[in-house]
């Protein structure tokens, strides 16, 4: 198989005043494509700290970030937002949906920022929302949304623009058990159709609907401790 993504010898410190936070401690990792895995770990782990490396929302202290065999991590911030639009969708722990924005207006926004025209947006938003069993509600605002349907919003707005990864940091941390297997329905079903899926969960039931799981602790990889 390809590696879609490789992560060599990543670090991440922070200074914290006077204290100097080793988040991430020389974490390596190859990602095939079309693979779908699930990253677990306790709290202050460093999870979203990789998620966000990975991602390009942040960068590393030292290492290298590599998709398709480039090198990423090195990039202009202006890059690495067009990389974002055109090869990696993300999905947060909280939605992040804005207020007063239907659901199409979600969904339609990151086409709308690499210059799709409007229209062609909408129906590839549409179509996004149909994926994810929200065909009937496109006029609805999040406050008019469960939770799930919530993060299906999100999930259809990461999808939108068919990125190779997409990256979900704890997006079910916030739902119900029933609705947790549902979101991951939907990340089994994004994989199936060739595209990478990182996801981070806190409940090993979730974490093994993962094709492989990568267990992060004190900003390392412990092979080890993989339930």
């Amino acid at each position: 198989m390809t590696k879609k993504l490789k992560a060599k010898n990543i670090t991440k410190t922070y200074q914290m005043g006077e204290v100097q936070v080793d988040a991430l401690k020389g974490v390596s990792l190859d990602v095939e494509e079309g693979e779908h895995i699930s990253i677990m770990g306790p709290s202050g782990s460093g999870k979203s700290t990789l998620m966000h490396i990975l991602g390009l929302l942040d960068s590393p202290t030292e290492g290298k970030v590599f998709i398709d065999g480039d090198r990423v991590d090195d990039l202009k911030d202006s890059r690495k937002a067009d990389l974002r639009l055109e090869r990696i969708g993300f999905v947060f722990q909280f939605y992040s949906l804005l207020k007063g924005f239907n659901s199409l207006r979600q969904a339609v926004l990151p086409q709308i920022l690499r210059g799709i025209p409007e229209k062609a947006a909408e129906n590839k938003a549409k179509k996004a929302l149909r994926q994810v069993n929200l065909g009937g509600r496109i006029d609805h605002d999040p406050s008019e949304l469960s939770g799930g349907q919530r993060q299906r919003v999100a999930i259809a707005r990461a999808i939108i623009g068919n990125p190779s990864i997409v990256i979900a940091d704890e997006s079910t941390s916030q739902l119900d058990t029933e609705t947790s297997q549902e979101i991951m329905d939907l990340y089994e079903k994004i994989s199936r159709n060739g595209q990478t899926v990182i996801t981070v969960n806190h409940e090993e039931e979730l974490a093994k609907r993962a094709e492989r799981t990568i267990w992060l602790e004190d900003g390392e990889i412990k092979p080890d401790k993989v339930p």
